[in-house]
């Protein structure tokens, strides 16, 4: 499942296109659940073929490609892959764009499930758009006083604030569970109850664990879904201390048993002993 470290290696994949020109966008035929594309190719292909791509960057959880004028929100969502390599199959590739004289040169983004979606945009209607809101500041931008402040003004349980967009962005189900098992916080806890004093732990950890994370590429979970851009896996998933660990003996405290529970429909896992 991309997350912010998946979509922030995905990025850093695909600089290889920066400083193209591209030759067309095309959506293959496809037998599967269709993905949300806006507006249609024909019109996308009016405004950046022919265009060069000028920078690539992350909005959240989503990958932005950029021309001189436009831009290509490209949003992975629960499967899906920005590539420059073969993906997984052919049959769920489900947009790919062609650059001029680089015939071996294909972006492609795959999705299984069909929930990832392409948007196409002026650049100047980004924010208007996708950011005013709807999207908080970006989880490795935001300042540790701006973070504790916008944290402490919900109710919700901690594990569920950090999950929403609006507060933060770009920190997805998976890391949220490591991150507060390495503050030695309850993901049950009240945002609004926590200490500043743990609050700036949650920070830390947060920028720890994302940085990490991205370091080694991201997750590749067991279902072998996720790949970098250049089809390798990520070896994180080797670093995890709870996500996806029911039953087993707690790495940290050597006592406490993993544990998984449902937090706004998402698995969570902790260890009741270290994060009471």
């Amino acid at each position: 499942m991309p997350e912010l470290p998946e979509v922030e290696t995905m990025c850093r994949g695909i600089a290889a296109i920066v400083g193209r020109r591209i030759a067309r966008v095309r959506e293959p035929k496809c037998d599967f659940r269709p993905i949300s594309i806006e507006p249609s190719i024909r019109t996308i292909n009016n405004h950046v073929a022919g265009e060069t791509i000028e920078r690539i960057t992350r909005l959240g959880k989503r990958v932005c490609i950029h021309t001189h004028d436009w831009a290509l929100i490209l949003q992975p969502k629960m499967t899906g892959l920005v590539s420059l390599t073969d993906p997984p199959d052919d049959e769920h590739i489900r947009l790919e764009i062609e650059f001029e004289g680089a015939p071996d040169l294909r972006l492609l983004f795959w999705d299984r499930r069909g929930l990832g979606t392409v948007q196409a945009m002026p650049s100047s209607q980004i924010d208007a758009r996708l950011i005013e809101g709807k999207l908080g500041p970006d989880a490795l931008q935001i300042e540790c006083e701006e973070f504790c402040q916008r944290i402490r003004k919900t109710r919700r349980p901690i594990k569920v604030a950090l999950l929403d967009q609006k507060l933060i962005a770009g920190v997805g189900n998976l890391y949220a569970s490591e991150i507060l098992h390495r503050a030695a916080v309850s993901p049950l806890k009240l945002a609004n109850k926590i200490s500043l004093q743990r609050l700036d732990l949650i920070f830390e950890c947060l920028r720890e664990v994302l940085q990490t994370a991205i370091e080694h590429e991201g997750s590749t979970l067991s279902d072998g879904t996720y790949r970098n851009a250049l089809n390798a896996p990520g070896d994180y998933q080797n670093e995890h201390l709870v996500y996806d660990r029911e039953g087993e003996i707690c790495q940290s405290c050597r006592v406490g048993r993993i544990a998984r529970i449902v937090q706004a429909q998402r698995s969570t896992f902790y260890c009741p002993k270290c994060q009471r």
